[in-house]
């Protein structure tokens, strides 16, 4: 049987393979049926670098991964640019009053909308002070309301888009302490990684990023308003 500290040797020997040689993961399924998407190494790459980029990631970040490593929230959002430059990783089983426990030794932490939820349902979550701390948070509608409760108790917060085909830094918005958010269920953001275009209300996207070579529909109905992105259903 092993030790932990062995176990943690493996994952990141694992995670550093995925990174040299590329890996296949499936869709999340929300928005069809879930189905296997190759992530070559090239393409991991130039996704790393977006979202090192995006979230200040550095040697001395400290990432709290409690997202499934087998979809690419979880996978490519923070764990894998985090190993790639170096940064200490911290995998374990969402578990909302475990997270709100040990947030505060980390800078940095990837939920789902509906962890985030819980995370804000949690007894002490209106005691901490996560000055410092940066959230990114996708998967799927980002509320203002989660933004708000997020940015209220110091956190810098990341409203983030994405998909398995590309990114999943792919478009998104950070939010700050003070900053005015809009009532909205719809934000994807204002900063992009990837080329982009509307054709007859859908997004097509295009890039390093991106698994394929040419320009891929995502099924996604945007409409921009003041360079910023946001999302009105699908196609």
């Amino acid at each position: 049987m092993l030790f932990l500290k062995e176990k943690i040797l493996m994952i990141k020997m694992n995670l550093i393979k995925i990174i040299n040689d590329g890996t296949t993961i499936n869709t999340s399924g929300t928005t069809g049926p879930s189905k296997p998407i190759w992530q070559s190494a090239e393409k991991i790459y130039f996704a790393n670098r977006a979202a090192v980029e995006c979230q200040k990631l550095n040697k001395f970040s400290k990432v709290y991964t409690v997202c499934t490593l087998d979809h690419a929230g979880g996978l490519f959002a923070q764990t894998l640019p985090a190993i790639a430059v170096e940064a200490e990783v911290c995998i374990e089983q969402f578990n909302a009053f475990r997270w709100v426990k040990k947030i505060m030794e980390y800078t940095h932490s990837h939920l789902t909308p509906n962890m985030a939820r819980a995370v804000m349902a949690t007894k002490t979550f209106s005691k901490l002070d996560l000055t410092g701390i940066t959230i990114m948070c996708g998967s799927d509608r980002v509320h203002s309301s989660i933004i708000k409760a997020f940015i209220e108790q110091g956190a810098t917060f990341i409203a983030n888009w994405g998909m398995s085909e590309v990114g999943p830094v792919a478009i998104n918005k950070t939010f700050n302490k003070g900053d005015i958010v809009d009532h909205t269920e719809s934000i994807m953001g204002d900063s992009v990684y990837c080329d982009t275009k509307i054709v007859n209300g859908e997004l097509y996207v295009y890039g390093d990023i991106c698994v394929y070579d040419d320009w891929f529909p995502t099924g996604d109905i945007v409409s921009i308003v003041d360079n910023t992105y946001y999302y009105l259903g699908r196609g």
